[in-house]
């Protein structure tokens, strides 16, 4: 069955909740911490172990990505993955085009890998990955010696014919984008000299973090504007590194938002990543008045984690800072849901981002949450959303999820407070990032029922 596809043409999914949602639930392995442990273990020399990994459609083309270019990955029984990477500049050319599903991560950090190796890789993805915008990683990544033939518009499917020695730049960031600095860190892995990236606004900080685990020589520094300069020399030797993942912050807004909205809930959520460049969307929460506390805080690899206690709480809305949007970039639509349904107004701007995303999702959010009921004004950086009171909203209506799982996901929460059903056309997105999610709703008490639409 193709993922991407509904599992039939005329059955969709709705999901209700007829009292408190309340349970401990775990949500899968960091997306953004997975793809690049697949990727900096595959450069490594010597066996990687990671535990934890997101076993989701992006990730697993990650992997499928690198067998191809040469490194040996296999999950086993316990369900710890062990790679035997190839050293940095060891990649082989792949004798296929590789194909990244939906993945706009992976798509962007491998051409980083590729630019500074002598080989040649055509990417291609789904019709939604299709769409999206490659330019801003392809014009860095040019600079560096990289050769590109693009389809219109800069779009897939994309063919990267990588240059060794690449040569190294300075690159400032015009848009605040952690995968155009992940993509062009890794380019500088294999090339002489120091590559930097100065970075206006920090955006997560991952693979820095990685990059000095698995022993890269980079360095971070502040200019006098509080810019981030961020430094790494090349030809670098990688050691390999045991991992262990933690749980997804942006997906773990899913079952937090629903325990804020359903009243009489009280949900736990494990493990879950806290980096400061990620949390942004539980400091958003608890200025609106989530009843959100942070238990069994802890380091792990690095990352801070801890277990999120959530219990219903009324929310209020507010005006969210334009400064924390990196930190919370794909959080916003199940934001949008939670804004819906709080007292007063939610003012969110500098959003632009998010129309260039797995689908636009500034308008598709939009649409879908007027057609349920809820009171939103489109701004061409953002929305303004007037909530319910903690009023339950209309529903009953098909919200079309264009290709996107946080889409999905965030209407699949709202059903949850809807008179009438919502139901959304298509879950099977859903696999991209966090499969399992139906199922856990319906452990905390939720109920999913398949809906005919004509």
């Amino acid at each position: 069955m193709n993922a991407h596809s509904p599992a039939s043409p005329a059955t969709s999914i709705a999901f209700s909740a007829d009292g408190p949602l309340n349970g401990t639930v775990r949500v899968p392995g960091d997306k953004s911490i997975s793809h690049r442990s697949l990727m900096l273990s595959a450069l490594a020399v010597g066996e990687s172990v990671v535990e934890g990994l997101l076993e989701g459609e992006d990730v697993l083309a990650t992997a499928a990505a690198m067998r191809a270019m040469g490194a040996d990955i296999a999950r086993s029984d316990d369900g710890r993955w062990r790679i035997h990477g190839v050293g940095v500049g060891g990649l082989l050319q792949p004798q296929a085009a590789l194909d990244m599903g939906n993945s706009g991560t992976s798509t962007r950090l491998l051409m980083g890998l590729v630019a500074s190796h002598a080989i040649t890789a055509t990417f291609i993805g789904d019709a939604s990955l299709s769409k999206r915008p490659m330019g801003r990683v392809t014009d860095p990544l040019g600079l560096m010696g990289a050769e590109f033939n693009a389809s219109p518009g800069g779009r897939l499917p994309l063919m990267v014919r990588g240059i060794c020695p690449a040569v190294p730049i300075e690159y400032r960031l015009p848009v605040a984008s952690a995968q155009v600095k992940s993509a062009i860190l890794l380019a500088g892995l294999n090339t002489p000299g120091i590559t930097r990236v100065i970075e206006p606004v920090p955006t997560r900080d991952h693979s820095e973090r990685m990059l000095r685990g698995f022993g890269a020589e980079l360095s971070v520094e502040e200019d006098a504007d509080g810019a981030r300069i961020i430094s790494i020399r090349g030809e670098a030797e990688l050691k390999p590194q045991a991992i262990v993942v933690p749980g997804d912050p942006s997906s773990a807004g899913f079952p937090v938002v629903a325990a804020l909205l359903v009243p009489g809930s009280s949900v736990t959520v494990e493990n879950v990543g806290l980096n400061p460049t990620r949390a942004g969307l539980y400091e958003v929460l608890r200025a609106m008045g989530a009843d959100i506390s942070f238990a069994n805080e802890r380091i792990v690899g690095g990352e801070p984690v801890a277990d999120l206690v959530v219990r219903h709480s009324t929310l209020t809305g507010i005006e969210v800072s334009s400064e924390i949007v990196p930190s919370m970039v794909d959080e916003f639509p199940i934001l949008f849901v939670a804004a819906a349904m709080a007292q007063g107004r939610t003012v969110m701007r500098g959003l632009e981002e998010l129309r260039v995303k797995e689908s636009d999702r500034i308008a598709v959010m939009a649409e879908g949450l007027r057609a349920i009921g809820a009171r939103v004004e489109e701004l061409e950086d953002g929305l303004i959303v007037d909530g319910s009171d903690g009023e339950k909203l209309a529903g009953g209506a098909t919200v079309k999820a264009h290709l996107d799982h946080r889409i999905a996901m965030s209407f699949a929460i709202a059903g949850l407070m809807s008179r009438q059903p919502v139901v959304i056309d298509d879950m099977a997105p859903v696999a991209t990032s966090f499969p399992g999610f139906a199922e856990m709703l319906t452990s905390l008490g939720a109920h999913r029922r398949v809906v005919a639409i004509d």
